[in-house]
């Protein structure tokens, strides 16, 4: 899970979160209890979670549970800090670029060893992408399921496109059925398409689609979906395969010259710009995974509806992720992090994510508990599952991934803003990450 993103923030709750979370070396709250601090970056999920402590409380009142939450844009740069710093909270998620290097560090409790008689409640999909060593180091939270998209039920119709069946190739026009759709969907402010003589690219007031440098929602997916690839099985970066610099080559296409999607400048930095503008009702197409499913369900103020992932060449090829709940090895406080792990292993303590639909949990048996909700909302989300394909492409994967995404990123950016040829930056983008991966 977002792994990318993951989002979804009240601005004054992040910032009471942002700025007070817990240390492991806190004393224990007053009254004796010990407090154990959580740490995510989704305040759907948080909310959740905290109906689940209260319960956990409940039952072992010699513990409370405070969640703090970080937002999403910084929670991997104050991450290593505060680990190094010793400030980080006693359990915190991780996703899949970044826990390796801190299994690695010995920074994570053995939750293979520690928690063995509940590993086979758990998705196995994300108990091996977490397994490292011969042991697993946290206990599955949230599986994100395939990415797949939402659209934008009145735009669609009022286009006469049909977001089930989209296809895009970056090499056969004629085999191209989502470039012209989006172009039907894209709009300036004297209401012409960008079909259409006369579209003013300066002037959009409906984007047909959110292409950006969004390594989840996007580019794993368009890369998966065109037959390239973003690392070797020795973990090393194929930037440079010609088969993703292709995918890479439409995307950007679509950003700067079908002016269909939002431009780099609104999107480089800002994980959540293209989300707001769907439910803003300024985008028609929004292609994005379960952890902005509530988000949607919540903000949408129109009819929507989830249509399959797009498909390109080698058909529908998605990036599946999901996050770990780790816990903090340094903490002196292990035998109540081992109780507040196990509990949010459990199906009592994940079922209250399923419940209120925030997420999908990587409990198995919570998981019927999400499908009802949704279901009772009136929404199909089959998409997510095996109903939109069942090709995947691997998600990032090494204890460097992340260092290697800091190096190259700055330089995506440049292409996604059409100031570096896609083939130079690729090849920029390979190189710098190769190198933070040494």
């Amino acid at each position: 899970m977002r792994m990318r993103p993951l989002v979804a923030a009240a601005v004054a709750a992040l910032a009471l979160a942002a700025c007070s979370p817990a240390g492991p070396d806190e004393a224990p709250a007053g009254d004796g209890a010990t407090t154990v601090t959580v740490r995510v970056w989704d305040e759907q999920v948080a909310t959740a979670y905290e109906q689940s402590f209260d319960e956990f409380t409940r039952e072992n009142p010699d513990i409370r549970v405070q969640v703090n939450v970080v937002p999403w844009k910084d929670y991997f740069v104050r991450l290593p800090l505060d680990v190094a710093g010793g400030t980080v909270d006693d359990v915190y998620w991780i996703n899949s670029s970044n826990f390796g290097a801190l299994a690695d560090g010995g920074k994570l409790i053995d939750v293979g060893r520690e928690l063995a008689d509940q590993q086979g409640s758990w998705a196995p999909a994300a108990v091996e992408q977490y397994s490292r060593g011969g042991t697993l180091w946290g206990v599955p939270a949230l599986t994100d399921g395939r990415i797949a998209v939402y659209y934008n039920k009145a735009m669609v119709e009022a286009a006469g496109v049909d977001p089930e069946n989209l296809t895009w190739h970056p090499a056969d026009p004629a085999a191209d059925t989502f470039l012209p759709a989006a172009r039907k969907l894209t709009r300036d402010s004297a209401g012409r398409t960008a079909d259409q003589p006369g579209f003013d690219p300066g002037a959009i007031t409906q984007y047909g689609f959110n292409a950006a440098r969004d390594l989840q929602a996007i580019y794993y997916n368009f890369v998966g979906s065109n037959g390239g690839s973003i690392q070797a099985p020795d973990g090393t970066l194929t930037l440079t395969d010609p088969k993703t610099a292709e995918a890479f080559a439409y995307l950007v296409k679509l950003v700067n010259t079908d002016h269909v999607a939002p431009s780099a400048a609104d999107t480089n930095d800002n994980p959540d710009f293209s989300r707001d503008q769907f439910l803003q009702g300024k985008m028609a197409l929004f292609q994005s995974g379960t952890y902005n499913l509530k988000n949607v369900g919540d903000g949408a103020t129109f009819e929507w509806g989830v249509a399959p992932l797009l498909a390109g060449p080698q058909g529908r090829v998605s990036v599946v992720n999901s996050v770990i709940a780790a816990g903090n090895a340094d903490s002196p406080r292990r035998d109540a992090i081992l109780k507040v792990l196990r509990w949010l292993g459990s199906e009592d303590g994940a079922s209250y994510v399923g419940e209120e639909g925030a997420a999908l949990p990587a409990v198995t048996a919570a998981q019927q508990a999400y499908y009802d909700y949704w279901e009772g909302q009136g929404v199909d989300t089959t998409a997510f599952g095996d109903a939109g394909g069942t090709a995947t492409i691997p998600a990032p994967f090494g204890p460097k991934f992340e260092a290697a995404s800091t190096a190259f990123n700055p330089i995506l950016n440049e292409v996604f803003a059409g100031r570096t040829p896609v083939a130079e930056g690729m090849q920029q983008a390979q190189d710098a990450g190769n190198a933070a991966l040494r």
